[in-house]
């Protein structure tokens, strides 16, 4: 009989260190218990630089979360990024032994383990081995093919991968509040689970979350995983390159991007003026609405190029549902219109999840990550609900943290 489980996601960001602490009933409703959220500091790029900072900062988030949800958190779904992770695909080959021509458990085994095994950096160590599709004597299978008579099986896989020491630096982090890591899931790839369907992944599409410090991206096609990554890029570049080209002050420039901003290229929308009031000695100024839209504009459309660049070739074309922008960044206004200019794809932006709870925060797009861990969880629990399933998580864990405690 299934039973309610307590599910907590952690996102340690370059502006927010967040944690969401869920309920996931036997009926697979999901309801949000709390939330812990502060403003990031010593994270860089999604990656961390200052580690006491940074530990601070998942302290007050957990303090924070268990105080409103009213629960004792042991052990967080850990989300992970930084321009050091990178996805790759690769095809494993198994004949079946003589007489034995129909495909066994044992066969699916042999040629996970053979698709599995590619060479990564020394330094690098496995996140994911999602699998793709099988093919059976050339037929390809988007289902186990147990049962089906054979002679060759092949199969697909999509591999991340990232530098060992940064991801056991998050996990040392957490591990140091003190607080058990139960998984580690690469951003997009929980980002997704709230953004699209079993649908949506089918007919194909690709999720772009950009948020202050780098752009994550996943691409779905046929229902599988095909291109996954990281930009170092983010919205604080934009707020920087508006700082350089004005000269106004840093904390001004992020907020005239958000309330004045536009990333379409519509000419209407550059006419006239923006009027910056003066703060802190610095006086009040006056920027032309064509130069700072050109900036957002410019930054964003090279960033949106840098994705397009890193997916296999021939693969936007099978996307059959568009594009879905997530992400903090993401309500940039006319950050759609941009999108859809470079990816000659339809954009949307994901529907707010379907949770119970103090769900509030939720409408924003920012808070993806930490809520798709929560769902990222319950599938795993569908996925694996005994206790096997935990311990192979337990092996893979101290694959990344082997120190023991």
């Amino acid at each position: 009989m299934a039973k309610t489980r307590i599910h907590v996601g952690l996102e340690i960001g370059t502006t927010k260190t967040c944690m969401v602490v869920a309920e996931v009933k036997p009926d697979s409703s999901v309801k949000i218990l709390g939330m812990g959220e502060t403003r990031s500091a010593g994270v860089r790029k999604g990656e961390i630089a200052d580690y006491p900072q940074v530990r601070a900062c998942v302290k007050a988030a957990l303090l924070e979360a268990e105080d409103i949800s009213d629960v004792d958190i042991n052990s967080v779904y850990l989300a992970v990024s930084g321009a050091h992770i990178e996805g790759l695909n690769n095809r494993g080959t198994f004949r079946l032994p003589e007489g034995e021509p129909e495909i066994a458990p044992r066969h699916i085994e042999e040629v996970k383990e053979i698709a599995s095994d590619i060479a990564i950096p020394s330094d690098h160590v496995y996140l994911h081995s999602l699998i793709r599709n099988y093919v059976v004597d050339g037929q390809p299978h988007t289902t186990m093919p147990i049962g089906l008579l054979g002679k060759t099986l092949d199969a697909d896989f999509h591999i991340v991968h990232g530098v060992r020491t940064r991801i056991q630096n998050s996990i040392k982090c957490v591990r140091e509040i003190p607080l058990d890591v139960d998984d580690v899931v690469f951003s997009p790839i929980a980002s997704a689970q709230i953004a699209l369907t079993r649908k949506r992944k089918e007919a194909g599409a690709l999720v772009i979350d950009m948020g202050g410090g780098t752009t994550d991206y996943v691409l779905y096609v046929g229902g599988a995983i095909c291109a996954s990554g990281c930009i170092p890029v983010g919205g604080d570049h934009i707020t920087n390159d508006i700082h350089l080209v004005t000269h106004i002050p840093t904390s001004r420039a992020e907020q005239v991007k958000k309330t004045e901003g536009d990333a379409s290229g519509n000419p209407e929308r550059s006419i006239g003026t923006v009027v910056v009031p003066d703060e802190g000695g610095f006086p009040e100024m006056d920027i032309k609405r064509q130069i700072l839209n050109d900036v957002i504009r410019w930054r964003l459309e090279e960033t949106m190029q840098l994705v397009k660049a890193r997916l296999p070739v021939g693969m936007l074309e099978r996307v059959g549902t568009g594009v879905f922008l997530t992400g903090g960044t993401s309500l940039m206004s006319g950050f759609g219109e941009l999108a859809c200019d470079v990816f000659g794809l339809p954009v949307y932006r994901p529907e707010q999840p379907d949770v119970s709870g103090v769900h509030a925060y939720f409408k924003d797009p920012q808070y993806s990550t930490a809520l798709g861990l929560i769902r990222y969880a319950q599938i795993l629990d569908e996925e694996r609900p005994d206790s096997r399933g935990k311990a192979k998580m337990g092996v893979f864990l101290r694959s990344l943290w082997p120190f023991g405690g």
